[in-house]
């Protein structure tokens, strides 16, 4: 059973999520032979207040 984690600032819509998810899905089954249907996705949003490139916080950049 294929687990994907994905960790992503917040911001985008519920349709952007889905489309990921399902190519996601879609590329793990391809490659892996895993059926569609014992694949997990788990999705973590960060605010951008909790994630810094080059010392410098994403809400401020």
């Amino acid at each position: 059973m294929p687990i994907v984690h994905i960790e992503l600032l917040e911001g985008r819509t519920n349709e952007q999520k889905q489309a990921m998810v399902k190519e996601v899905t879609e590329a793990i089954s391809r490659t892996s032979g895993a059926p569609k249907e014992n694949i997990h996705v788990v999705i973590q949003e960060m605010k951008k207040e909790h994630y810094a490139i080059a010392g410098k916080l994403k809400s401020e950049v």
